[in-house]
């Protein structure tokens, strides 16, 4: 629940990265921009100070990330039980394909394989809907039976027939699985959502009974119910298959754990030692109780320079928030930049006790809120190729009530964007005027780095929930709402001048570069992403839509902003900055109220009303203007090429980063290199 999708989700960043286009030329004589198809474009991200760790620093890094690639199979299998039959089919026919490459139909189907591989999946990483093929299924089955039978990813005793019918209409009929996941009231989440978290006629209702059933009264610390595992629907009967060694998924699992072994041997110091080893057990154990143990000694390791995630962790992708993506994230720490976050984790006690919410939701004592700028060097699973800029965790409320909570803010991949989208021309096309564009490239930068850290160190560790509120209360909501309660603490503390006092930021203008562009784009530059005719889907986009909708409207009676027209053209316009702080505080009142009280009726009706409709007329408007910039709406990164540096008697004496990798290759290489599970992850077929 604690990411910030670049998006990401994530994808692209929270505020300006997430509308910047990209410049194809070199910024600093480094090639950021590696690839573009679709919507999309690959950038490149550089690790500044890798160089200068010490050897047993880069090989800790090393099997660490190695154990972050390890898993990339389990996403794709748990966005969709099709998704490795598909890409895998897709990868021999792009690998051994004989006729025209330049063919119309070859290159959609070399397009669409993009697309599958950035979304690790058959759905839209963002938008969730299904991509539409612009080649025939013609096409496609003549591709296939032109392969050697062994490069098609058939059953047991399936013939290439039976498998091109089972196969073909999942890719070419958009009303089958059309949406990965579904957060919605108006159907069944369950039944609607084609992810693979849950298998057979499984309904909201019967997920709901199973996990009421274990979760114990008055619990203080509760284990996250259903995290690490699908639910399976056999016989009328349910139960859970857990990912791990000698589970589900153990074929990639034991990889990742042999990995992890060996990073091991590297650590730091024995408290590092003894989180590796203890994420470990978990993986071979699957107890969530050991999880539970390894991320309070995750949480408490703040001495360590080399720091991970690695394991099934944000929950977006289920509908009802409960199980876990896979996913990994390897990096060390930018000393330099990390004084500005430990300036605010140092005084987070003055910001819980001068917030706007009721006392009663407030933490008397603020603990173990750690907070830093780290250089990422690895992403994999749910942080690959869509990356967050900014991560807090862990996600259980007890434990960050009890020990705190780690934020950590990635600024090698906010400095990628920075620098990939000089000249865009999207300021030009979307502020209103020289004075918000002046202000943004004076200021932009730093209040988007600085949002982020309010964001993530403050916003999600601020703030709890009262007794008896169990952690699932707001549904398919919470996700919107816990992301849409850090925005609204980051924003409103922004344009406090405690943050002048601390020397966050420069002068009081400051904070105005930041409220203008995340209302610029949750009013409006956000909906590129959205297709005509569609609503908002995903969590941080309605998180942001729901604070921008809400103040606007609530803000009318005083004109405190405004949507104003000129030359056909539609404008955010901020007319009062002080009451657009004051009216982000009263909405951040009543969204912690949601949130402590576990309200869902009344978190329901806020997402509703304003996070998921959209303006039709307003929203052709935004895409056409878009489209005349020849940009791509969303952002991912490929990762560098990672080697080991041996001499004459097998010593490793160096790790080496190199950067010229294109995205094909990456994606052919890891596809060949870290593919372990079975195509098929299925336990009620063969």
């Amino acid at each position: 629940m604690k990411q910030i999708i670049v998006l990401m989700m994530l994808t692209v960043a929270m505020t300006n990265y997430a509308n910047q286009a990209t410049s194809t030329t070199k910024a600093n004589d480094f090639n950021y921009v590696a690839d573009r198809f679709a919507d999309i474009e690959v950038l490149r991200y550089q690790v500044p100070g890798f160089e200068e760790l010490s050897l047993q620093q880069k090989r800790l890094l090393f099997h660490l990330s190695e154990a972050a690639l390890m898993g990339r199979d389990i996403l794709f299998d748990q966005n969709n039980r099709y998704n490795l039959a598909i890409r895998r089919s897709l990868e021999a026919i792009f690998m051994h394909y004989d006729g025209d490459r330049e063919d119309a139909q070859f290159k959609a189907l070399d397009t669409y394989l993009k697309q599958v591989w950035f979304a690790n999946g058959i759905h839209h990483h963002y938008a969730e809907d299904k991509f539409k093929p612009g080649f025939t299924a013609v096409f496609f089955e003549n591709c296939i039976r032109r392969l050697d039978e062994k490069d098609i990813p058939l059953r047991k005793n399936q013939t290439i027939d039976q498998w091109l019918a089972e196969i073909t209409p999942i890719i070419f009929q958009p009303d089958i699985m059309s949406k990965r996941t579904v957060q919605s009231t108006d159907v069944d989440p369950i039944v609607a959502s084609s992810n693979n978290y849950y298998e057979g006629d499984i309904t909201l209702a019967e997920v709901e009974t199973f996990y009421a059933k274990m979760k114990k009264p008055d619990d203080s610390t509760p284990i996250s119910y259903g995290l690490n595992s699908r639910l399976v629907k056999k016989d009328g009967q349910l139960s859970e298959k857990t990912w791990k060694v000698g589970g589900l998924y153990t074929e990639a699992i034991e990889q990742i754990v042999s990995e992890l072994e060996k990073a091991a041997g590297f650590a730091e110091n024995d408290q590092q030692k003894a989180v590796i080893n203890t994420l470990i057990d978990y993986y071979r154990t699957g107890d969530l109780k050991t999880f539970d143990a390894y991320a309070v000694l995750w949480v408490n390791d703040t001495q360590s320079e080399v720091d991970f995630v690695n394991g099934f962790t944000e929950t977006y992708g289920d509908p009802l928030g409960m199980k876990a993506s896979w996913e990994s994230t390897v990096n060390f720490i930018n000393k330099k930049a990390t004084k500005r976050t430990r300036i605010i984790s140092d005084n987070a006690q003055w910001f819980e006790e001068h917030s706007p919410t009721d006392p009663r939701f407030k933490k008397k004592e603020v603990k173990g809120i750690s907070a830093k700028v780290i250089t990422v060097s690895m992403l994999g699973g749910d942080c690959y190729p869509a990356t967050p800029i900014g991560i807090n965790l862990p996600n259980a409320d007890w434990i960050r009530r009890d020990h705190g909570s780690k934020s950590v803010t990635i600024e090698n991949i906010t400095q990628a964007y920075d620098n990939a989208s000089q000249g865009s021309g999207f300021n030009e096309e979307f502020v209103w005027s020289d004075a918000e564009r002046d202000i943004m490239k004076k200021y932009g930068f730093i209040t988007d780095n600085l949002h982020t850290d309010l964001h993530e160190c403050l916003g999600h560790g601020s703030g709890i929930t009262l007794p008896g509120v169990e952690a699932d209360a707001l549904k398919m909501h919470s996700s919107t709402l816990e992301e849409a309660r850090a925005d609204l603490f980051a924003l409103y503390f922004l344009g406090d001048h405690k943050i002048i006092e601390l020397g966050l930021l420069p002068d009081t203008e400051a904070y105005k570069s930041e409220y203008y562009k995340f209302m610029m784009n949750g009013l409006m530059t956000q909906l590129v992403r959205i297709e005509v005719g569609k609503e908002v889907e995903e969590a941080h986009m309605r998180n942001r839509q729901l604070i921008a909708r809400w103040v606007y409207e609530k803000g009318k009676k005083d004109n405190i902003v405004e949507l104003r027209e000129r030359d056909g053209k539609t404008f955010v316009v901020i007319n009062d900055y002080n009451k657009l702080k004051e009216l982000f505080g009263e909405l951040l009142v009543e969204v912690q109220r949601i949130k402590s009280e576990g309200d869902f009726e009344a978190g329901k009706l806020l997402v509703e009303t304003y996070g998921i409709k959209v303006d039709p007329e307003l929203h052709a408007e935004i895409i056409n203007r878009y489209a005349k910039l020849n940009l791509a709406p969303y952002k991912g990164f490929i990762n560098p090429v990672m080697t080991e540096v041996k001499n004459q008697s097998g010593e490793t004496t160096d790790i080496k980063l190199d950067y010229t990798e294109g995205y094909t290759q990456q994606m052919l290489r890891y596809g060949k290199r870290y593919s372990f599970l079975p195509t098929y992850n299925e336990f009620l077929k063969n």
